[in-house]
């Protein structure tokens, strides 16, 4: 245990003197900011925005507005650019051969991962909470919120596959031992749960549902029900894939 909170230390102090976790929540940070904003003020440019003397009109925003914009960003470009940040989580090592010297002196190679992946989430969870607290407090100012459904699966749901997307960076780095190969797999799993969603029998099975449909969980058009299975999944999936990495990384030469 020792070992292990050393280690997760060394690794979330490296994040932080390598920018990334800064990067990660001015990066979050400007989303929870733009997410009630847009919503707020595209309305109001639009009606003021005459081409050729056609009025246009918009219908006045709402709360929900706000978290569909804060979805929106999150799930697209905010997982995006936490797979670029993190693609590098195992290639580094591999690429360096910092990990020589710690595990000649005794450190468990599966404390490596379970460290990597315990910064990785702790960074991830830290930048998504800023957002979600950013943006609600901004959309609680500029409206009526009303009555949400499902609120918690709702963010829980996103920051899942959140999670899974770093797994994924984490064993595509032990597989390949390179940036580009760790963003394939991560990418190339994405793209197949997404071509897998258009079969309405498997969505409600399907990871990748947890980023797509949270506003209709949010609005109540979606049940729980839809939500549960893939979550399921979805931590099934954390768990083998992070054992599958401590066994590949057993096996690796360094």
């Amino acid at each position: 245990m020792r070992a292990y909170l050393a280690f997760t230390k060394k690794e979330f102090i490296e994040n932080l003197r390598t920018y990334k976790l800064l990067i990660l929540l001015a990066v979050f940070l400007l989303f929870g900011v733009m997410s009630p904003l847009v919503a707020k003020l595209v309305p109001e440019i639009m009606q003021n925005l005459g081409i050729g003397g056609i009025k246009i009109t918009l219908p006045e925003a709402t709360a929900m507005d706000s978290w569909v914009q804060f979805f929106k960003n999150v799930g697209q470009i905010g997982l995006l650019v936490l797979a670029v940040v993190f693609a590098g989580i195992m290639s580094n090592e591999f690429s360096r051969g910092t990990l020589v010297n710690v595990l000649t002196k005794g450190l468990k190679r599966h404390t490596v991962i379970f460290s990597k992946l315990t910064a990785a989430a702790l960074i991830w969870t830290m930048s998504y909470l800023l957002c979600l607290a950013v943006t609600y407090g901004y959309t609680v100012y500029f409206w009526d919120m009303g009555e949400l459904q499902h609120v918690f699966l709702a963010f829980f749901s996103m920051w899942l596959f959140g999670l899974l997307l770093v797994v994924l960076l984490i064993l595509g780095g032990t597989l390949f031992k390179t940036f580009i190969g760790s963003l394939l797999l991560a990418g190339g799993a994405v793209v197949a749960m997404t071509l897998l969603n258009i079969s309405p029998k498997i969505q409600k099975y399907n990871p990748v549902t947890l980023c797509g449909d949270n506003t209709a969980l949010l609005t109540g058009v979606k049940n729980a029900s839809d939500f549960v299975p893939a979550v399921i999944i979805c931590i099934a999936l954390v768990v083998v894939l992070t054992t599958v990495s401590v066994v590949v990384f057993d096996r690796k030469q360094i």
